[in-house]
């Protein structure tokens, strides 16, 4: 099995906090607390009923049309972010990571280490594989996408991971069980194969303000907890240049990420070579 260091993990962790589900590690309950969120009392808000009669459903069909409206279409992406993360053991080293994507395709991140401002990580993601290069041990992991979904029994995959890069929502269904309006949010409920999905969004623009994800299974626990803020319009579109993500299952990762610059649609290459002296693990 594919192991990596505690820094390394927080790395990834930051990276494609999906894949940190499986292996974060420190108990807790929170397979009620979508629940526990949407059954609070709110005596401004709107409360659909019953979600079934056809007054209901147009309410929440078209809320559903606004926030696939507000998802992000793109041919290629970059960006450089402002990583911090914190763990049980604390708050780790800041990494700044370099991030193109080439939709579809494939997903390229360089990681350097903030205080010494030496590559550490350089981690290629394609359709089917992950590859990370430890630059500081001199050694590259690989692994098939297929063994982290068997691993995670979680059906992630390219477009997934570049979903969570751009912030567009992920695991998103089209089966609302619960909408709710207060004077100045939207909230919709979802359930899936795997995960309950709560989201907040804004009610004036329909922006994605916060995603919840707890994890159908109660014995597993999972969940992913983000925010989403200091929007900007990019050619006519917002994008969230600011994310908190907590991500738990037995431990608890926070990360925060700053989006200190980003372009899309222009034109990219990537390469990623793997030296003849790395050791393979």
């Amino acid at each position: 099995m594919m192991k990596f260091s505690n820094h390394q993990q927080g790395f990834l962790y930051a990276c494609f906090f999906v894949i940190a589900i499986l292996i974060s590690s420190q108990g807790c309950k929170t397979a009620k607390k979508i629940q526990a969120s949407i059954d609070k009392k709110d005596t401004t808000s709107v409360h659909i009923a019953n979600p079934h009669n056809d007054d209901s459903l147009m309410v929440i069909k078209n809320a559903l049309a606004d926030v696939h409206k507000k998802e992000l279409s793109f041919r290629t992406f970059s960006a450089k972010i402002k990583v911090e993360y914190e763990d049980t053991k604390g708050k780790q080293p800041n990494i700044t990571a370099y991030v193109r994507i080439l939709k579809d395709s494939m997903i390229w991140i360089s990681g350097y280490a903030t205080v010494f401002n030496i590559e550490a990580f350089r981690v290629l993601i394609n359709k089917d594989s992950v590859f990370v290069l430890d630059k500081i041990n001199k050694e590259v992991k690989r692994r098939s996408l297929d063994y982290l979904q068997e691993v995670t029994e979680i059906p992630f995959d390219l477009n997934t991971l570049q979903n969570l890069f751009v912030g567009n929502p992920v695991f998103l269904e089209d089966s609302v069980l619960y909408y709710k309006e207060t004077e100045s949010k939207i909230l919709l409920a979802t359930v899936g194969q795997y995960f309950k999905h709560l989201l907040t969004l804004s009610k004036g623009d329909r922006l994605l303000l916060h995603s919840k994800l707890d994890d159908v299974n109660v014995t597993r626990n999972r969940t992913a907890d983000i925010t989403y803020g200091d929007y900007e319009i990019n050619n006519g579109v917002p994008f969230s240049t600011y994310r908190e993500i907590t991500v738990s299952e037995k431990n608890r990762l926070d990360i925060h990420l700053n989006y200190k610059q980003y372009e899309f649609n222009k034109d990219l290459s990537i390469t990623f070579t793997i030296p003849a002296n790395y050791k393979s693990r």
